[in-house]
C-alpha cells in the first residue's frame, strides 16, 4: 500500500511536468517543420546553389529543436545553466579547433548573399582566373579552359580584389601587315572577317584597329566579344580565317627580319 501511495505521489509531483515537457517537445517539432518549411519558400526565391539551400534549413531546424529541447528540460526541473556553459565551453573549443573551417562558412555565406560572382562567369582573383563551376559554403571551384580545376577557400576569396568578367570576355587578337599594305584594306578585312563569324558578339561592337607601329610589321588589333564557353574556338577560328584571307587578298604577313651590312676594310 506504501508503493502504491509513493507512486502516486510521484505521478501527481512529477506527472504534469512530463506531460508539460512532452507538450514543449511536440510543440516543437511542429514549430521547427514550419520555419523550416518556411525558410525553404523563402530561399527558394534567392539563386543560390540547392545544397547551400538545404544546408540552412537543417541548421536553423536545429537551432530551433535546440531551444525547444533546453525548454523541455527547464520544465522537467533539469538545471540547465550548467548545460549551457558546458556547451559554451564546448563551442569554444571547437570554434578554435575549426576557425580555419568556420571563416570558410561565415565567407561563403557572404558570397552567397551579396552575390560578387555567380555560376557559370569568367572570374580573376588571388592570382588565379577561371570559369566559376561550383559556389559552396565552404570554397569557391573555378574550371580552366584545359578542363583543370581551383578550388579555393572562401576566406581568402572575401577582402580580395576580385575581377568579374561576367559570362563574355574580350578576345585580344593581333596580325602584322606590311608597311607597304594596304591598310583600309587589311582593316575592312579583319572587321569583315570578325563579323562573319556567327560566334562573335554584335553587341558590344568589335574593335578593329592599328595598335602599334613596330619594327617590322604594323599591328593591326582585333578585339570582338564572344561568350566565355567560345573564347578558344572563336580565337582559333578568326586567326585561321585572318591568315587564308590575308593570303588570298594578297596582304603581306611581314615575319621579323634584319638587315645585316658586312664592311670590308676601307
Amino acid at each position: 500500500m506504501a508503493i502504491t501511495d509513493h507512486i502516486l505521489d510521484l505521478l501527481v509531483t512529477y506527472g504534469f511536468q512530463v506531460l508539460g515537457a512532452l507538450a514543449i517537445l511536440g510543440l516543437g517539432l511542429l514549430l521547427a517543420r514550419w520555419v523550416g518549411n518556411a525558410l525553404q519558400r523563402v530561399l527558394q526565391q534567392q539563386d543560390m546553389e540547392p545544397p547551400v539551400r538545404m544546408l540552412l534549413v537543417r541548421m536553423t531546424k536545429g537551432l530551433v529543436l535546440l531551444f525547444v529541447l533546453l525548454t523541455a528540460l527547464e520544465k522537467l526541473g533539469v538545471q540547465i545553466g550548467p548545460f549551457l556553459a558546458g556547451i559554451g565551453v564546448v563551442g569554444l573549443g571547437v570554434g578554435i579547433a575549426m576557425q580555419g573551417v568556420l571563416s570558410d562558412v561565415i565567407a561563403g555565406l557572404t558570397i552567397i548573399f551579396t552575390k560578387p560572382y555567380r555560376v557559370g562567369e569568367y572570374v580573376e582573383l588571388i592570382g588565379v582566373e577561371g570559369q566559376v563551376v561550383t559556389i559552396s559554403v565552404f570554397s569557391t571551384i573555378l574550371e580552366h579552359t584545359d578542363r583543370s580545376r581551383v578550388v579555393i577557400p572562401n576566406r581568402k576569396v572575401i577582402g580580395e580584389v576580385l575581377h568579374n568578367f561576367g559570362d563574355v570576355r574580350q578576345l585580344k587578337l593581333t596580325v602584322g601587315v606590311a608597311y607597304g599594305a594596304d591598310l583600309n584594306k587589311a582593316l575592312a578585312v579583319a572587321r569583315s572577317l570578325v563579323l562573319a563569324n556567327p560566334r562573335v558578339l554584335q553587341d558590344p561592337a568589335p574593335l578593329v584597329g592599328i595598335a602599334v607601329l613596330a619594327d617590322s610589321a604594323i599591328t593591326v588589333s582585333i578585339q570582338p566579344w564572344v561568350k566565355v564557353a567560345d573564347y578558344l574556338t572563336v580565337q582559333a577560328e578568326l586567326y585561321r580565317a585572318i591568315v587564308e584571307e590575308f593570303r588570298l587578298q594578297r596582304i603581306e604577313i611581314p615575319f621579323p627580319q634584319q638587315e645585316v651590312r658586312l664592311l670590308g676594310p676601307s
